[in-house]
């Protein structure tokens, strides 16, 4: 391997050679009216040994000096990096190496102030968006109560109408608060999975049961791909896989299309793996949403959504939950085809 000798040496080295060389000449030149061939050239070589490591080291310790102190004042008047890191590494004189390093912490800092905007871009976005779903159920809830108090209340059927809607109203709020704080438990370091088997297949029938006459009403068919003659069994926690269930489900009865269908299917894809997959042939959605749609209070359609109820925090809450069980999740959706979203499961060993 070639050897790289620092480009300060090579100029430290070529300094002193001048030196010595034109002092030399004035040493020998002095010398030749006093002294014999011998004497002169011992005293020559010592001279010139002498004066060639002096001058070498003096020239290289100032010259790294100098830079370090320049490269220094750089990094403390760009804030690039604390001074007192930048002592800590070796110091080196090579402007090339200096150049990669400043670039290097450049980029890293770059990286470090984007995350930053982006991290206050979605804090704000996130702030507006909460305030915008509190607010409008706190409102109407307000709007009849108030109509009310001002004497609607006598009216018995109009009463009974309006107490209804305000129910509605804080049943929103409540959903909200409730999903809120769910996702505030799966982020905290001290939310607990209760992991066990289960049969995948009849956990599905059971959301299927669950949701029958929400689907009803749309007159959307929820049904498996095909008949399972045997029980598919995952390890998980039940209670919150059935939550990823019916919230896809919920998703895709609210957006499928008015008599068209949901299906659910489940197969082995790893040895260790079971993929399902809840595919429905309605609206669909756009591929510039797609990276967004897991997002809270992230809505593809903000008026209809809105319309359709449900506290915008569903699909955020199965992300999250899937990914508490060290799972993954997947969106393929084409706009007026359908959607499909797809989540592994760990297989339960065979007892």
């Amino acid at each position: 391997m070639k050897m790289k000798i620092k480009k300060t040496y090579t100029f430290a080295f070529w300094s002193s050679f001048y030196i010595t060389f034109f002092t030399s000449i004035v040493l020998l030149l002095s010398s030749s009216f006093f002294l014999d061939t011998l004497i002169k050239l011992t005293i020559l070589l010592l001279y010139v040994s002498i004066v060639f490591i002096v001058t070498f080291l003096i020239i290289q310790y100032r010259l790294e000096k100098f830079i370090f102190q320049r490269i220094k004042k750089i990094y403390d008047s760009v804030s690039i990096l604390d001074s007192s890191d930048f002592i800590k590494t070796p110091i080196t004189s090579d402007i090339d190496a200096l150049s990669r390093e400043v670039q290097k912490f450049s980029e890293n800092k770059q990286q470090q102030i984007k995350n930053l905007n982006l991290r206050e871009s979605y804090r704000r976005e996130f702030l507006g968006n909460i305030s915008h779903e509190l607010k409008t159920p706190l409102f109407t809830v307000q709007g009849y109560l108030l109509t009310l108090a001002d004497g609607a209340i006598n009216d018995k059927k109009i009463s009974f109408k309006y107490l209804e809607r305000a129910n509605k109203g804080v049943d929103r709020l409540i959903a909200i608060v409730k999903d809120l704080d769910l996702i505030s438990k799966l982020e905290s370091t001290d939310f607990h999975l209760n992991m066990q088997p289960f049969n995948v297949i009849e956990l599905i029938q059971g959301v299927f049961d669950l949701l029958e006459m929400k689907a009803k009403k749309r007159n959307i068919s929820l049904m498996h791909t095909k008949q399972y003659e045997y029980p598919i069994t995952a390890i998980g926690d039940v209670e919150r896989i059935e939550q990823v269930l019916i919230n896809l489900l919920v998703n895709s009865i609210k957006y499928g299309k008015v008599g068209g269908t949901t299906s659910v299917n489940v197969e082995h894809i790893k040895k260790n793996k079971i993929l399902v997959t809840i595919t429905d042939n309605g609206e669909g959605i756009k591929k510039e949403h797609h990276v967004r749609l897991f997002e809270r209070f992230y809505r593809v359609d903000q008026s209809r959504s809105r319309e359709q109820g449900g506290s915008g925090l569903g699909l955020s809450i199965v992300k999250h939950i899937v990914e508490a069980h060290n799972e993954q999740i997947f969106v393929e959706s084409e706009f007026k085809k359908g959607s499909e979203f797809s989540f592994t499961l760990e297989k339960a060993e065979k007892i």
